[in-house]
């Protein structure tokens, strides 16, 4: 039962490295740019967000489109 419990080791890292690989790494939401309808200063209107900007590992910045007018805080991207 020992070995059972060495594999683990093995096997958490592995699966770590395949899910980055597969699903690319976390990045956050740093700025974003949206048309406001003329009051950009009240949280309480509905906004369209045109762009995000985020920053991952090692500062690595992506600029991207907005997803059907929002702006996720956490986007997965492969850093090719």
């Amino acid at each position: 039962m020992r070995w059972a419990a060495m594999l683990l080791w093995i096997a958490v890292p592995f699966l770590a490295v395949a899910a980055h690989n597969t699903f690319g790494s976390p990045h956050l939401l740093f700025s974003y740019t949206f048309l406001d309808n003329g009051d950009a200063h009240n949280p309480t209107v509905a906004r369209q967000y045109t762009s995000c900007t985020y920053y991952g590992w090692g500062w690595h910045t992506v600029k991207t489109a907005d997803q059907v007018g929002r702006c996720p805080i956490v986007r997965l991207f492969h850093l090719n």
